[in-house]
């Protein structure tokens, strides 16, 4: 007879990449884990998956059983979660993972508005612009701008999001404002290197689709404040989230550009380990998150909307 908690191992096991993985997760050490594979296996008379020292794959038999398994175990978990909802507390440790430039300005106040109101809670915070492995960081929740690439991991949206061309007014009076995507080559663009993004290009909905434009300039970074921190200082264009210059642009410290052609459309995404069962913790501070982002989401998307008093004149360009 197969046992529930044999499905679920499995399951963890195809979540997680590792067998041993799965089993430090639901608390088996790696002998009982992969015996516990094996009864499985044994049970339904089939391999479900083909094991090496270094991965884990699928057999046809247990793709289809994968399938049926997380569906199962979805309601298992789905109608203990709808009896105890109401009773669960966020207590334990929290690891919020999220990028610089959004983790100063929202999620790092909104931990510690959370922290605040779960007195039993240990929130801890990691700001970096690289992409960080969920699994071994040890990350609870992770906020992140785009989309998920990653099928071991679940994704819930948090808020609207996109890209926009913005820069200080001291350099606009300087050097003008772009008008057409061509023009940006006459421009100090500032851009955010990452592993994997050359051709550094920006990429915006034209009347023809999808345009990608190649930019450069003297000026590069690997971090996202820095990027935001030189706009404000007037030594160029950035390509920044909404999120992240929404009080720049409010304010005047930066003027958007190129409004007329908007980057492609996003989103803000709380993402989690594909664990069936969702700690309360976790639970209860990406609902949290939600509702934060969905009180501010309208302000901060119209702060992109051209203004007219705020726009420099357009003046001669001189080469970059």
């Amino acid at each position: 007879m197969v046992e529930l908690e044999d499905m679920r191992l499995f399951v963890c096991a195809v979540g997680s990449g590792s067998l041993s993985a799965a089993g430090r997760e639901l608390g088996f050490s790696p002998a009982v884990a992969s015996k516990r594979l094996s009864r499985l296996e044994a049970a339904l008379g089939v391999r479900l998956l083909q094991r090496s020292s270094r991965r884990l794959a699928l057999t046809g038999e247990g793709a289809t059983y994968y399938e049926r398994c997380a569906a199962i175990l979805a309601d298992v978990d789905e109608a203990a979660l709808a009896v105890s909802a109401g009773q669960a507390e966020a207590r334990g440790r929290l690891h919020v993972s999220a990028p610089v430039d959004l983790g100063r300005q929202w999620i790092g106040p909104a931990a510690a508005d959370f922290a605040a109101a779960h007195p039993e809670l240990a929130v801890r915070v990691s700001l970096s612009d690289r992409l960080v492995d969920l699994f071994e960081a040890g990350v609870d929740v992770a906020v992140r701008l785009g989309a998920l690439d990653d099928s071991r991991l679940v994704s819930r949206r948090l808020a609207g999001n996109r890209r926009v061309v913005c820069a200080a007014p001291a350099y606009l009076e300087r050097r003008g404002s772009p008008r057409t995507l061509a023009e940006l080559a006459d421009h100090t663009c500032i851009v955010l290197e990452r592993p994997g993004m050359r051709p550094l290009s920006w990429t915006f909905r034209t009347e023809r689709g999808l345009e990608a434009v190649r930019v450069g300039g003297r000026l590069a970074a690997d971090s996202g404040d820095l990027v935001r921190d030189w706009a404000l200082a007037g030594h160029g264009l950035a390509f920044k989230s909404i999120w992240d210059v929404a009080a720049d642009l409010a304010a005047g410290r930066l003027v958007p550009l190129l409004t007329d052609l908007p980057a492609p459309a996003s989103a803000v995404h709380a993402i989690t380990p594909s664990r069936r069962f969702v700690p309360a913790r976790v639970r209860l501070f990406v609902d949290f998150l939600q509702r934060r982002f969905a009180a501010h989401e309208p302000a901060v998307l119209a702060a992109a909307a051209p203004r007219g008093d705020r726009l420099p004149p357009q003046r001669r360009r001189r080469a970059t």
